[in-house]
């Protein structure tokens, strides 16, 4: 049996309600080439029998009775079962759009240095939609480039998980997913960014993802605030940007915001000064560094700046103000989400 150029990975749970229409999409592709290794996650719907009553009509699809294993434990099973070189991830409440999958193959093709091509999305239904993850979506749908990755990286995922397509054997070797209590895909572009691996977007809305209140970043403490910050501040303290010797200065010096630096200080990395635009704060001392306004940054030689302020109207403000005084995103400053 030859092998199919693409393997979609499609772990299920309790899904019946939504895998007809993913299933639909998938159908629709205009590239047809794959394998579909639909791996049910222990549900108890009528989810395995969609999806057998789908195989029954396409041979492409394979249903993976795995038991109750969790998420990261059937996206590993699914890598290890996967016949194609090239991995395609889909959710089971989600729509592809017909010419992802060739979209995504041809940029894979015409760039050998990709390891990973992901697209922008849009949320759906638009009524329950909330204010939050349609900033969250205006902010990662802007993030084309690798270069734009490499310095948005520590921001928040800057990828939706069932949109990305990647090559299979580097992120084998890599070790797959963790079965860590972190958010498994942050988790992984994480270790990608950190091994070198370019990763990319396509600028097409390819995905429609579906928002619903039983999504997992809603209810998975793997998704809670606290995993994300540990898991930013584990891999941020081990980046070459912050062992240059810049001195390091963190914009945000509000109690919340000094929480989250506190990761980074326990670590090691004392801050050199600090930013902010309240004057009730500038000329203060905290943590033994001085809290200055955002024009002490305009000197030389300048120093490497970690932006804590999280609030993505003020986020793009900084940008601005530090890209007039030469510094630029992702040598000079990153974001922290």
């Amino acid at each position: 049996m030859n092998r199919p150029r693409i393997s979609i990975i499609l772990p299920i749970r309790n899904a019946a309600a939504t895998l007809p229409a993913c299933l639909r999409s998938l159908a629709r592709q205009t590239f047809s080439d794959y394998e579909v290794l639909a791996i049910d996650d222990g549900s108890s719907d009528e989810s395995p029998a969609i999806v057998a009553a789908a195989a029954a009509r396409d041979a492409r699809i394979v249903l993976i009775e795995a038991g109750r294993i969790g998420l990261a434990a059937a996206l590993n099973l699914g890598l290890e079962l996967a016949r194609a070189p090239l991995v395609a991830r889909m959710d089971a409440d989600d729509v592809m759009h017909p010419a992802r999958l060739e979209l995504q193959y041809h940029a894979l093709q015409s760039q050998p240095e990709l390891v990973l091509i992901a697209s922008r999305v849009v949320a759906f239904p638009a009524r329950v939609v909330k204010a939050g993850l349609r900033e969250y979506l205006r902010w990662q749908n802007r993030i084309i480039t690798p270069e734009q990755v490499n310095a948005e990286i520590y921001v928040e995922a800057p990828f939706t998980h069932p949109s990305v397509m990647f090559r299979r054997v580097p992120v084998q070797e890599l070790g797959g997913y963790t079965t860590k209590p972190y958010p498994e895909d942050y988790e992984l572009w994480l270790r990608m960014h950190e091994a070198g691996m370019r990763m990319q977007k396509l600028p097409q809305n390819l995905l429609a993802w579906r928002e619903h209140p039983e999504r997992a970043t809603h209810r998975d403490p793997r998704y809670a605030r606290e995993a994300f910050d540990e898991l930013r501040a584990d891999f941020l303290a081990r980046d070459p940007r912050l062992h240059s010797g810049r001195p390091l200065v963190y914009w945000g010096a509000g109690r919340m915001t000094r929480q989250r630096v506190r990761r980074m200080i326990e670590r090691g990395f004392a801050p050199f000064a600090w930013i902010d635009i309240d004057p009730a704060k500038i000329g203060q001392t905290i943590w033994g560094a001085p809290v200055h306004a955002p024009a002490w940054l305009n000197r030389q030689p300048r120093p490497f700046v970690l932006v804590y302020v999280t609030n993505h109207g003020a986020r793009d403000l900084i940008d601005g103000w530090l890209q007039s005084m030469g510094y630029q995103p992702g040598c000079d400053y990153l974001g922290v989400g």
